[in-house]
């Protein structure tokens, strides 16, 4: 397991769950938008990583204090020890929360199956016929919608959520999303930030692939008509 960052301590990255955060390397998407870029640039078995071994004694030290475990990205269903890691925090009887792009549906319906995660959170980015553009290897688009369909009929607690930025959203983009979701639990719309670190640090030069907060509501309603319930976050 490839971890290039750990988060002692988080009380907004699991709903009602006081949390560790643990970021994985490498992503098999290029997001011009991402927050993370050295997480996203780097390998997934690259040779810089903390020592898992150090993050499971920090929470066995921190037993009755923390209740669950965050694992984001990256990509972390790129990672092949993946299922391992999440066993070991599952035995020491903790919750897992996994951040996924979707790209690997079968590695998620592994998870469900077995009952190793309690909560999904999976970006959708934009409409399938723009994944190309984001995506690095020649992936099958088809998988986004599998990860969909396997997350909405076996994950105990989920959400989907985008993060709101031209010319990857607009409203004609968010009404196809919308129907592809139809009656899911909980659809999350992200502001995407200006003064950020991005993996292309051009993206943000111009002004106009930003929402303003009344543009944000107008997208809001726009899903509000297939989804059970819409945040902005």
């Amino acid at each position: 397991m490839h971890i290039g960052g750990f988060q002692k301590n988080s009380l907004i990255d699991f709903p009602g769950t006081v949390a560790c955060v643990v970021f994985t390397t490498g992503c098999n998407f290029f997001c011009p938008y991402c927050h993370n870029p050295d997480l996203a640039s780097g390998s997934v078995t690259g040779s810089k990583s903390l020592d898992a071994q150090e993050i499971f004694s920090f929470l066995a030290s921190r037993k009755n204090l923390v209740d669950g475990v965050v694992i984001t990205g990256g990509e972390p269903c790129l990672q092949p020890d993946l299922i391992n890691f999440i066993l070991r925090i599952k035995h020491m009887g903790l919750a897992v929360k996994l951040d996924s792009n979707g790209s690997r549906p079968g590695v998620l319906a592994h998870l469900l199956d077995r009952s190793l995660v309690d909560y999904v959170a999976m970006d959708i980015k934009t409409d399938f016929n723009l994944y190309p553009d984001i995506m690095k290897t020649s992936l099958r688009v088809d998988a986004i919608q599998e990860s969909m369909d396997v997350i909405m009929a076996n994950a105990p607690a989920y959400e989907f959520r985008t993060t709101c930025v031209r010319p990857f959203i607009t409203e004609e983009i968010m009404e196809k999303i919308c129907r592809r979701i139809k009656g899911a639990q909980q659809y999350v719309l992200q502001k995407c930030s200006k003064n950020v670190q991005m993996l292309d640090p051009h993206f943000s030069r111009q002004a106009d692939r930003f929402f303003s907060d009344l543009e944000i509501q107008e997208l809001k309603a726009i899903a509000q008509k297939t989804v059970k319930k819409v945040v902005i976050r």
